[in-house]
């Protein structure tokens, strides 16, 4: 595959660093990388975004830039005597046109990630939704990550012999390259319950109880036990876990890794425990040291203030070349890697081949899942309800023939932002990838179905059911404000740079660890709830009043309208719904509604 990267190379005439129409980083205050004596690069969430962001100069940064970074980290390893590791905790599909608008889904995707060495590598959620896309992991990821991909808690049926079995193995035990760190490591998903039936994820409390884990976790020829996982830091997955391993190894190192809820986080078990979370969407790429640790066969530290001398710090990386050249320590010319090149010039070429900046229309303004208020102009969830649903649905034939229609969507559906400018194929991705069609209920009595938006908002388990499932299978809004997580802790201490350079909008991250994690020092940027739903009328206005209307809404949230309506007295199953719009996507509808509203004048977007 690599010969082929170098003809991609030739034919493009690119030496190409990033994508050449990703914008320049910004220049910015930046704090230093806090190396240490075991080191890590952590990524969670890519959702496809392997071209990195276009439209946002901060994390424009492409996986080939990655490939770069790590190879001039593993250098510095290399030469100081220290070890470098890479994790990636999962949900690398879906979310990005490079990976939704191929067919096969994957056909570049699974090309691209391999070329990066990861060490530590598992599932995520979305892995396992389709059986197509976990079998795309039996075929190709697993397979390209021999040995490193790490299934402690899920199985799949083998397409081949039909025999349930692990996706890979359980667990893993190894030695670090330069200091022979003897580590022993898991990696789990989180306790879902959303994946085809070709797979089997059991619970991660069940898995820490089964007898293999008991045995593993007593082995006494480890210095460090390694947990990583598509799991929330903060989850009662991990709090169990961490519960029963420090039970079994009170004295021994643990470290967690998880991801899912898209956001940068560290937490403190305790003295001798941590885990990170690296944010989404290859905006962040997160780094962990840990200094300290005993290093095979030498004597464990026996008293108190031995102990003490070990030491966790964190850095979240905007994941920019401006960051990346500086915790390297190259330049322009000398950080670009013939590899990392020439997968730059492979992703240039797979979006070029599938048509990704083929402009549909120009978005006047930008429009925000989280940075705007709801409702507002800047709302994307507002231009939804207000433009997008009504003008696209009042085309359903049963509009036309008088029908009155009530319309739900879960604002989870709705991935990212839209920026000013033009709205291309990959934006109706990022935007909205999920292949869910519209379904729908008739003739329900408007008393009853206009209550269901309270219902499913703000009362009772039915609201906080939809918040977290929305949650643990979509998208967990915004990044930016994270709210304080606990008390600061003494390991936080991180140099910065001392220069003059502007302070512009970005992560503003509050940890276990305090304030000083972002590697980029950004002026905060607002933050706003939304509510689990959106609703649009369509056919009517309230000055009309129906007595019945259809109910429709996004197929993904169809067992929480079933339940609201059992609620309130009307007994429906899956078999009384039917398709709407011919079953169309919410991608599919966006586009159109750009298509016929934002339609370019010319061949470009007026700047």
């Amino acid at each position: 595959m690599l010969g082929v990267l170098f003809t991609f190379s030739a034919l493009l005439g690119l030496a190409v660093c990033s994508q050449p129409s990703a914008p320049s980083p910004i220049a910015a205050p930046i704090r230093e990388l806090p190396w240490g004596q075991l080191n890590f690069l952590h990524t969670t969430d890519v959702h496809g975004w392997w071209g990195g962001h276009l439209q946002e100069p901060s994390y424009s940064a492409d996986w080939g830039d990655y490939i770069s970074f790590a190879h001039h980290l593993r250098e510095r390893a290399d030469a100081d005597g220290s070890d470098l590791l890479l994790i990636d905790t999962g949900d690398r599909i879906e979310g990005n046109g490079i990976y939704d608008s191929s067919h096969p889904r994957g056909k570049y995707t699974y090309d691209i990630a391999k070329h990066q060495h990861i060490d530590l590598i598992c599932s995520g959620n979305h892995e396992l939704y389709k059986k197509s896309s976990s079998e795309g992991e039996f075929y190709h990821t697993v397979p390209n990550f021999k040995g490193n991909y790490l299934a402690s808690n899920l199985d799949i049926y083998n397409p081949e012999t039909g025999e349930l079995e692990a996706l890979a193995p359980r667990f893993k035990k190894f030695t670090t390259k330069n200091q022979g760190i003897r580590i022993l490591a898991f990696g789990f998903v989180f306790d879902f319950t959303g994946n085809a039936n070709n797979t089997v994820v059991r619970t991660v409390l069940d898995t820490a109880q089964t007898d293999w884990f008991q045995e593993v976790i007593r082995a006494q020829d480890i210095d460090l036990i390694l947990v990583f996982g598509h799991v929330d830091i903060r989850s009662h997955e991990y709090s169990s876990l961490f519960a029963i391993i420090r039970n079994l190894r009170p004295d021994l190192p643990i470290q967690f890794f998880g991801g899912h809820t898209h956001i940068r986080d560290y937490t403190i078990y305790d003295d001798k425990s941590v885990a990170l979370e690296s944010g989404r969407y290859m905006e962040t790429i997160g780094f962990l040291s840990i200094t300290g640790l005993s290093v095979g066969e030498r004597k464990r530290p026996t008293s108190n203030s031995e102990a003490s001398n070990l030491a966790f710090s964190r850095l979240y990386i905007d994941n920019n070349l401006y960051s990346l050249h500086h915790h390297s320590r190259k330049d322009e010319d000398s950080f670009p890697t013939e590899l990392g090149s020439h997968v730059s010039a492979q992703i240039h070429t797979a979006r070029k081949e599938l048509g990704l900046d083929e402009t549909y229309g120009c978005a006047p303004h930008d429009f925000w899942v989280n940075r705007a208020p709801y409702p507002s102009n800047e709302s994307i969830f507002t231009w939804l309800e207000k433009d997008v649903i009504p003008d696209q649905l009042r085309e359903d034939q049963r509009i036309q023939n008088g029908k009155k229609a009530l319309v739900i969507t879960n604002t989870g559906a709705m991935r990212f932002d839209i920026f000013k400018g033009p709205f291309t194929k990959d934006t109706t991705f990022l935007v909205s990838p999920f292949t869910s069609g519209l379904k729908y209920i008739k003739d329900v009595p408007y008393e009853v179905a206009s209550r269901l938006l309270k219902l499913l908002n703000n009362e009772g388990p039915i609201a906080h059911s939809i918040h977290q499932e929305t949650r643990n299978t979509q998208a967990f809004p915004g990044p930016f404000i994270l709210g304080p997580y606990g008390q600061p802790a003494a390991r936080e201490s991180v140099p910065l740079v001392e220069d003059h350079h502007k302070i512009f909008p970005g992560y503003t991250t509050q940890d276990d660890a305090g304030s000083k994690g972002d590697d980029t020092i950004h002026s905060p940027i607002s933050y706003y709830d939304v509510p689990n739903c959106i609703q649009a009328a369509v056919g009517f206005d309230e000055e009309d009043i129906p007595e019945t209307v259809d109910v429709v809404f996004n197929e993904f949230i169809q067992p929480w309208i079933i339940l609201a309506l059992k609620y309130f007295g009307q007994n429906h199953t899956g078999e009384d719904t039917a398709a709407y719009m011919g079953g169309k996507s919410f991608t599919t509808i966006i586009t159109d509604w750009v298509k016929e509203n934002w339609g370019l004048e010319g061949d470009s977007c007026p700047t």
